[in-house]
């Protein structure tokens, strides 16, 4: 009978472990389960910044400044060539400046064909006309602006 009882106790105490993951619905790791999806992010379309080509014109003042500094023979053709880049990598090379990127801002200065600042607010003979006098401001708005500045009149 001990035997028996013994049996018995081993049984119930199989059912009763095996029970909450048979019937509780949750599934359990084995052997043969799959790693994990990999979910990958989709690859943003790369998007081009600053200028793409150089506008045939601007090509055209380039080449005819690179023809008067001697760095390009022939006629200015508008066309960003070979013979174009040849020409603006030798002057940049020349200057000790990279040649990488084309055309470099100072080589573009040097040849004369950098941003022009002569109509700018702090620039020599610039087209500004000067501030009306003093006397042409009404009597109240000047009021007003010494007020404002904390000078007496």
């Amino acid at each position: 009978m001990p035997f028996f009882r013994a049996s018995l106790a081993y049984a119930l105490f199989v059912a009763l472990a095996a029970s909450p993951a048979i019937g509780s619905g949750v599934p359990t790791a084995s052997k043969t389960a799959h790693a994990p999806a990999r979910h990958h992010k989709k690859a943003k379309s790369h998007k081009l910044h600053g200028q793409q080509a150089i506008e045939p014109a601007r090509v055209k003042e380039i080449q005819q400044a690179l023809i008067r500094q001697h760095y390009l023979t022939g006629e200015a053709n508008s066309k960003w060539d070979a013979t174009t880049i040849a020409a603006m990598q030798k002057l940049q090379a020349d200057q000790g400046w990279q040649t990488k990127l084309m055309p470099d801002s100072r080589a573009l200065k040097m040849l004369g064909l950098g941003p022009d600042y002569s109509g700018a607010i702090n620039a020599k003979g610039s087209s500004f006309a000067d501030p009306p006098p003093v006397t042409t401001i009404p009597p109240p708005q000047a009021e007003g602006f010494a007020a404002a500045a904390g000078v007496s009149r």
